[in-house]
């Protein structure tokens, strides 16, 4: 006798605006059973970048939809939420997205951000990518890291959900603490993605 069937993946949305390597390390970590989660769609905020290829390669629909095509930030998220709603995602993933989003009314879960660095230090407005591993350098921490956070109406301010610490070297560049942070987000972000869908899909 077969015992109860697992539920099936929680629909989620992806939002980038670069490489992809945080949505192709959350594909891997789905394909893996790891994280019990279906990408439904992704949005991209540039046409330009590898996310693009990334999600059409994984043959999933993608959309560009660009901040500058649209009058103001509402506008370009009711055009993000319209394009997403009948996907029916019910949890959206920033993976390196890089414009102010607002969540639709129809969304009943989270949406999450993953930030490099040990939040509340180092985030707000015009603090991403190298900005950050930057400001860490120049603040002289001795550590660094990564924070999954929700998303809120200020940039780098919702909830903190997980953190993971990385040591900041001497002889840091920018570039040599930005690899090592983004190794702990492949460890971290998944690990409260599934934490967050889990908790969707008990709750259904």
């Amino acid at each position: 006798m077969s015992g109860p069937r697992a539920p099936a993946p929680l629909p989620v949305a992806v939002l980038l605006s670069g490489s992809g390597r945080t949505l192709e390390n959350l594909l891997a970590k789905s394909r893996a059973g790891e994280v019990p989660v279906a990408v439904a769609a992704v949005v991209a905020s540039r046409g330009d970048v590898r996310g693009v290829e990334v999600a059409r390669a994984a043959g999933l629909p993608c959309a560009v939809i660009r901040r500058r095509d649209h009058a103001d930030a509402d506008a370009h998220n009711a055009a993000i939420n319209a394009w997403l709603a009948p996907f029916a995602p019910r949890m959206i993933v920033l993976a390196g997205y890089l414009c102010f989003y607002q969540a639709p009314a129809w969304l009943d879960g989270p949406v999450l951000n993953i930030h490099p660095a040990l939040l509340p230090r180092h985030g707000g407005r015009g603090m991403w990518g190298h900005h950050v591993h930057a400001s860490v350098l120049a603040a002289g921490d001795r550590e660094s890291g990564c924070t999954v956070h929700r998303v809120s109406d200020v940039y780098d301010a919702g909830e903190v959900l997980g953190q993971q610490r990385v040591p900041v070297l001497p002889g840091d560049t920018a570039e040599t603490l930005a690899a090592r942070v983004f190794a702990a987000e492949c460890e971290l972000y998944p690990r409260v993605i599934a934490d967050q869908a889990r908790a969707l899909l008990g709750g259904r």
